[in-house]
């Protein structure tokens, strides 16, 4: 049944090994870790922060006055992209602890 699986969708990039044969010949899936994955959540996790900080400070006036609309639109953006690096990072750090129900397959997949 396994090669039926990989034949109907092409794009599963899973390695598999066979487990000894007192396991019964089952197969077990590899655990490596997505570096890629983890560096891209990392640059918008750092991205979003920095844009959520500089939104801030326009805000508030500290940085030029360039107006509430330009701040409140840098400050969207951050938040855009601050939450879906954090989330991932929250993955990784949960799969890297071993937490159950939490695997590095989670992450997007990003050409490993």
């Amino acid at each position: 049944t396994r090669t039926k699986v990989a034949a109907e969708n092409p794009s599963i990039k899973e390695k598999y090994s066979m487990l000894s044969s007192t396991d019964g010949g089952q197969f077990k899936k590899s655990s490596k870790i997505p570096y890629k994955a983890i560096a891209c959540a990392t640059v918008q996790f750092l991205t979003g922060a920095f844009l959520i900080t500089t939104g801030c400070l326009l805000l508030a006036g500290y940085i030029g006055k360039v107006g509430a609309k330009r701040g409140v639109a840098v400050l969207i953006v951050g938040i855009l992209v601050f939450l879906p690096g954090f989330y991932h990072l929250l993955i990784v750090y949960r799969a890297h602890r071993g937490c159950q129900g939490y695997s590095y397959q989670d992450l997007p997949d990003c050409g490993d």
